[in-house]
């Protein structure tokens, strides 16, 4: 999120923002004819960072679900399965962190544990001396390994991980030396940012473009599922949710292959910080753009595709399906893992989100949080046609990252309340205040970056599925970067417990927002926010 500082700067510097909100216009149009044309422009690809094309559908009465009593949990949640992979684990094999300070710690254990492979998808790794202690750790694994087989497989955002002249490819650097045939470290470069659009976007705003965003950390059959990058703060004090789901081989090789997967697609870091491709594909950016769009979705789709054939020829075999299966009192979790590509035409994430949010039955409950709220029309437009209760946990200025920040920086965390204020207005307006409840996670000197949702159903006192992952809910999430989250489906009374748990640890340091809420000192909004946020709020 450090990359809208310079958007901010940009559109603030010596831009006045009617010249801003002008531009905008001119690009949308450009943009529209481009779609109508089939040649393509690398300065056209800002039009989506300036203006989400908006297409609501009439708003009919929301009509009343049938609710679902608990023991039909399976089969409620059976139409998930209909597109992805379906993974039958033990409730007993999901272990919920609570703290940064436990994600980094059983990191740490399982990279000394680890004796065939280490996967390790982030957005960037840190420079500190806690990111270095990590790296030391996998040196000392490999060390000991000698020629066991032990592979390091590492994959990061290019322009994220290059921003600076230290970054997370000079500290991998020392490794990648040592260890070259163990070690893979690749650099995902966005198809969208190429030609003028490269050459003219600067350092930082470059990441607005578009991002690997995946966060899961593998070791062995282990894996821990997250939103927290790996960076002292991920380690330290900004919340975030992290799941490790053990010995989960099957999880653990689809999540494997499918980093391999966009590892193959990606920029590959030599000994030297030079970077290539593999032989034979194409170039993210210099070669064509649907070309490589096109090989992205082949070598991905490859990915869930065998396995969900894999699952169904198993299932078949067992005679053990997700709608008629043999009750079997300890398989009663299953995980599913959802992927959101938009630059691939990959959108699975998407559509298992909204079809949870339509089916979101009457009385049924959903708790749903997000560091940055800034949803999509199509989720927002969800959440208020729908009849669940809704409790949307959000930053508070303080614990917001920009917060205090010099300059125009600092007027970040109030573009976010002004847009919390819309969306309560709408709330409002509608007369939904008992039926979507807004909140705010304040702790001092924290900073907040869980997102997910828990699904309460009707008439159940603890959550019986949980979305943990990357994406935030918001437009990049949908349409620029890469994401994968899992949608984790349990009838284990046990686990249900510990999801509560980790749901309530983080409302219990949350505060209602009211209309009194934006009427504080600490909440103005500068008119000038107000006027730039439309125009850029799809940077977030």
């Amino acid at each position: 999120m450090a990359a809208p500082v310079q958007c901010w700067r940009w559109l603030s510097s010596g831009t006045s923002v009617a010249v801003a909100a002008l531009v905008s216009r001119m690009i949308d149009r450009a943009c529209r004819m481009r779609e109508r044309s089939s040649s393509r422009s690398s300065w056209l690809l800002l039009a989506p960072l300036l203006g989400e094309m908006r297409h609501l559908p009439s708003m009919s009465p929301p009509h009343k679900p049938i609710s679902v009593s608990h023991p039909s949990i399976r089969e409620h949640f059976s139409w998930i399965s209909e597109e992805l992979p379906a993974f039958n684990i033990s409730g007993s094999q999901v272990c919920v962190l609570h703290s940064p300070a436990e994600f980094y710690q059983v990191m740490k254990d399982s990279v000394k544990l680890a004796k065939r492979r280490i996967v390790m998808a982030s957005l960037y790794l840190g420079t500190g001396p806690l990111e270095q202690e990590l790296v030391d750790s996998i040196q000392a694994v490999l060390e000991e390994s000698n020629s066991s087989g032990l592979q390091v497989s590492i994959l990061l955002d290019y322009t994220r991980g290059s921003r600076g002249k230290i970054n997370s490819r000079t500290i991998l650097l020392p490794l990648l030396k040592k260890f070259p045939r163990q070690l893979r470290v690749s650099l995902y470069h966005t198809p969208d940012l190429r030609g003028l659009l490269k050459l003219l976007v600067p350092e930082r705003f470059n990441e607005t473009i578009g991002l690997q965003h995946i966060k899961v950390y593998l070791f062995d059959d282990s894996l821990i599922i997250s939103g927290a990058n790996l960076s002292d703060s991920y380690f330290t004090n900004r919340q975030d949710r992290y799941i490790m789901l053990r010995d989960c081989k099957e999880i653990a090789d689809f999540f494997a292959e499918l980093i391999e997967a966009i590892g193959d697609v990606s920029m590959q870091l030599q000994p030297d910080d030079t970077v290539c491709i593999q032989e034979g594909a194409v170039h993210p950016f210099r070669g064509n753009r649907k070309e490589f769009c096109q090989a992205a979705n082949r070598r991905i789709m490859e990915v869930v595709n065998t396995a969900r054939a894999l699952k169904s020829n198993k299932t078949a075999v067992e005679n053990k399906s997700l709608r008629e299966s043999v009750e079997n009192d300890q398989l009663d979790t299953w995980v599913f893992p959802l992927i959101q590509m938009k630059p691939f035409g990959i959108r699975l994430d998407e559509r298992v989100t909204k079809r949870l949010l339509v089916e979101a039955a009457d009385d049924s409950r959903v708790y749903l949080t997000s560091g940055y709220f800034n949803l999509t029309h199509a989720y927002l437009d969800l959440v208020l046609g729908t009849r669940a209760d809704y409790h949307i946990l959000m930053a508070s200025p303080e614990v917001n990252g920009f917060f205090g920040a010099k300059g125009v920086a600092g007027a970040i965390p109030a573009a976010y309340v002004h847009i919390a204020k819309q969306f309560y207005d709408r709330v409002c307006q509608q007369g939904q205040q008992n039926r979507i409840q807004l909140l705010e996670y304040f702790r001092s000197n924290w900073t907040f970056h869980a997102k997910g949702l828990w699904y309460y159903l009707k008439e159940t006192d603890r959550p019986c599925l949980t979305l943990i992952g990357s994406p935030n809910f918001g437009y990049r999430s949908v349409h620029r970067d890469l994401e994968a989250q899992v949608a984790i489906v349990t009838a284990n009374q046990s686990l249900q417990a510990k999801l509560q748990q980790e749901q309530e640890l983080l409302y219990e340091r949350a505060t209602a927002v009211s209309a009194s809420t934006f009427e504080r000192p600490n909440r103005y909004v500068k008119l000038w926010v107000k006027l730039v946020t439309p125009l850029i709020k799809n940077f977030f």
